[in-house]
């Protein structure tokens, strides 16, 4: 081999283990920005646990957390601890950064051998292959890779603050379905009241049966209602269990008896939509996943020629004949195949692309504004419960005890009027889970695209409970 040969190869030798030193995994897998983009947003703990050890440690620190009355944010900080899908979010940052350092590293060589014979001659053939078509294109490939690692980091941490917010959603309901539920027992023990007092003054001959029939049908409406709470209740608490990721002696966790009070003012956000484009995870992740494309796109159209490109070193050995040494370049021919569908088929990619990320950001503009404008009609119709309904029903019952005392109105009606007074309340409640539900919402809406039906459902289940009792 000549002077020259061997210099050649010494310095590819060189620069394939240089390449192949770039690739590597890292120490924490990528989680350090996940618990970055955790603690900023949330200011909460994440943990990817990996090992018996690790899982032991997060299942104490739930345990200390579920040792007492579980507040709003202590759930989150339990399913953000405990929720095994969650963990298999953090899984895929393990997978995307093993297809990123695969992407790295130097392709095998190919080794071949071969013995002829021809006579008495003797002939040995040896050869080392290597793929030059991806080497060369190592570069783009790593490149692609570590856009599309990037994404799944801002995908992992998108799946935190979903997560998170529909723990936090899920525990406004449960709250607001726990007092509900005593709000309705009320409402069914004044109701059982009054049927039993029509029924006793219908015997004696003092009720007529028209009378006694409405009483008796506001208890089995009452009835009826708590059933329905009963439910609500039930439902409300086993969606946040799944979402704390609870299971066994774990889910006789304790609630608090009340929603947190309605601040004075709902928060002034005038450039809420220029907040939301400048950190919303989703609008990042279209982004990144356009350059990567673009990249795509590049080595589809550098390596449309050259799909198939080996550089062998051949040395061939005979027994009568001297050593043969040297090289060969294997080249797939494109007689058949441009690949002209591979570079229409990226570009198409690409355009396609494009015009995801332009209806990203037009949706995204919209659902801020959506979950803005919902956050503060949500505050709104609370404080008018709050500063209107209120303190008017109260008054009113405040009279009819004085016209009740005065001998001027009946205990019928002293009785449909306390019912009255408990229904607004509950109505306030309802008022108030909602307008704690948009606060959630508005949160996401600012980091990533929200679920904003379920509010929706809620607020007009919530308005029918109202209408029908008004109806009472």
């Amino acid at each position: 081999m000549s002077m020259f040969s061997r210099a050649t190869l010494a310095g590819l030798c060189a620069s394939l283990l240089l390449l192949s030193g770039c690739a590597g995994f890292t120490q924490d897998g990528g989680f350090a920005a996940v618990e970055q983009a955790s603690q900023q947003h949330l200011d909460k703990q994440v943990s990817w646990a990996k090992n018996p050890a690790e899982r032991s440690q997060l299942a104490e620190r739930v345990s200390e957390l579920l040792a007492q009355p579980l507040t709003a944010d202590a759930a989150v900080q339990v399913a953000l601890l405990n929720n095994p899908g969650l963990q298999a979010s953090f899984e895929q940052l393990g997978i995307s950064e093993a297809e990123r350092v695969q992407a790295g590293r130097i392709p095998n060589p190919g080794f071949s051998f071969g013995r002829l014979e021809r006579g008495s001659e003797v002939e040995y053939e040896r050869g080392l292959h290597i793929n030059l078509a991806r080497l060369l294109a190592m570069p783009l490939t790593s490149g692609m890779e570590a856009k599309r690692f990037e994404q799944v980091q801002g995908q992992t941490s998108l799946a935190v603050f979903e997560l998170a917010n529909q723990t936090r959603k899920a525990w406004y309901r449960a709250v607001a379905a726990q007092e509900s539920l005593g709000f309705m027992r009320q409402v069914m023990a004044s109701a059982e009241a009054g049927a039993e007092l029509a029924r006793r003054l219908a015997a004696v001959g003092n009720y007529s049966k028209l009378q006694q029939a409405q009483e008796q049908s506001f208890y089995a409406d009452a009835g009826l209602n708590l059933i329905r709470a009963e439910q609500a209740r039930l439902q409300s608490r086993e969606q946040l269990t799944r979402l704390l990721g609870l299971w066994g002696e774990q889910i006789d966790f304790r609630l608090p008896e009340r929603l947190p009070e309605l601040p004075a003012a709902a928060e002034q956000l005038p450039d809420v939509e220029r907040l939301a484009m400048g950190q919303r995870l989703d609008i990042q992740a279209v982004r990144l996943d356009a350059e990567r494309l673009a990249r795509n796109l590049g080595l589809s159209k550098a390596t449309r020629f050259i799909n198939v490109l080996e550089l062998g070193v051949v040395n061939n050995r005979s027994n009568q004949e001297p050593t043969q040494r040297g090289y060969e370049i294997s080249v797939e021919l494109p007689l058949f195949d441009w690949s002209g569908a591979k570079v229409a088929k990226a570009e198409a990619q690409y355009r396609q692309m494009l015009n995801r990320a332009a209806e990203t950001a037009i949706n995204a503009r919209s659902q801020v504004r959506e979950a803005y404008l919902g956050y503060r009609s949500a505050h709104d119709l609370a404080r008018h419960y709050r500063d209107e309904v209120l303190p008017l029903r109260a008054r009113i019952a405040e009279e009819n005890v004085l016209q009740y005392n005065g001998m001027f109105i009946s205990t019928f009606e002293l009785l449909a009027d306390a019912r009255k007074q408990v229904l607004a309340v509950d109505g306030y409640l309802q008022a108030q889970r909602d307008f704690w539900v948009a606060d959630a919402d508005l949160k996401m809406a600012l980091l990533g695209a929200p679920s904003m039906t379920a509010m929706a459902a809620g607020a007009a289940a919530g308005a029918g409970s109202d209408d029908a009792a008004g109806g009472h």
